[in-house]
């Protein structure tokens, strides 16, 4: 007898490949924003929350109850939150795109590497949590790598730690606030959107925008942007929902990784001894934290 049906997908292994789209994408995200040059960073943000705004307003009215945004905003205190977290996210976005674009792409990398014990720290001073000795000893090798990076370069890798603090700080607020992904992405998207809606039109009326029929492609490219933006978080959302934490906390490397790859090898940004001994220990300090983390999680289990 036939089959009625084919057998359903295991979730795991549809949870890997929904990980594993968005930590590709966030990865190879440097390639994309260099292609929107000669757009400035400021005009990318804007198109980026233009065409999120659009995407994400369809998004929620497929998978949520559209009545959860105002339910989301039912009190001015939890307007001044979803205020502050546009805030932590703009700054974040724009920066990512700035430093895309003036070959920083390894700070980028350095960033998002140190932004889980970023994460650790933010838990310990403002949700209570404490560390372990292995967790101790991940945060103070960090520490040591940044430092030793101070030292020998003479600067401090603000770019580095600017998208750490500031994507932990919205992560940490989303978790106090039991805020929903994708309602908490149009809430925000559209709080800026008035702001990037009046930036594009005065730049469009003064001839300096790069969104035009003279090129189509870097207009749609500028348009893509949206996508590239909600994309890869609906994506993380359905991984995460299942997947095993540990997993997801291993994968999300795969981000950071390609970014050092691709600032090293496709733009020829430098990586220095002072580089390698940093990202050398901080590589060590993950490996101990993801080690910790997933032996921690299956003793629970």
């Amino acid at each position: 007898m036939a089959r009625d049906a084919r057998a359903p997908v295991d979730p795991a292994v549809s949870g890997i490949l929904y990980a594993l789209g968005a930590f590709l994408v966030w990865g190879v995200a440097p390639i994309f924003f260099k292609a929107l040059q000669p757009a400035t960073p400021v005009e990318i943000l804007s198109h980026r929350v233009v065409w999120s705004l659009l995407l994400m307003i369809a998004l929620v009215l497929v998978m949520r109850d559209p009545r959860d945004v105002v339910t989301a905003l039912s009190s001015a205190r939890r307007v001044g939150v979803f205020a502050l977290t546009t805030c932590l996210v703009t700054t974040n976005w724009l920066l990512f795109i700035w430093a895309v674009n003036t070959d920083h792409i390894v700070q980028t990398s350095l960033g998002y590497y140190i932004n889980p014990l970023v994460n650790v720290v933010l838990g310990v001073l403002f949700l209570g949590e404490r560390l372990n000795v292995k967790q101790t000893l991940s945060v103070a090798l960090a520490a040591i790598g940044v430092t030793s990076l101070v030292i020998s370069l003479g600067e401090l890798p603000w770019v580095s730690l600017t998208l750490a603090t500031t994507f932990g700080f919205y992560a940490l607020i989303r978790k106090k606030a039991g805020i929903d992904p994708l309602v908490g992405l149009l809430i925000e998207t559209a709080m800026l959107t008035p702001f990037a809606a009046i930036y594009l039109i005065w730049i469009g009326a003064a001839g300096t925008g790069t969104f035009t029929l003279d090129n189509p492609g870097l207009a749609a490219l500028l348009a893509v942007s949206g996508i590239v933006t909600a994309l890869p978080l609906i994506f993380f959302n359905f991984g995460a929902q299942r997947l095993k934490l540990s997993t997801m906390g291993l994968m999300q490397y795969i981000s950071p990784t390609l970014q050092l790859a691709i600032g090293v090898l496709l733009f020829g940004e430098a990586f220095t001894p002072a580089h390698a001994i940093a990202f050398g220990l901080i590589w060590v300090a993950l490996a101990i934290y993801s080690t910790d983390a997933f032996l921690t999680h299956r003793a629970r289990r």
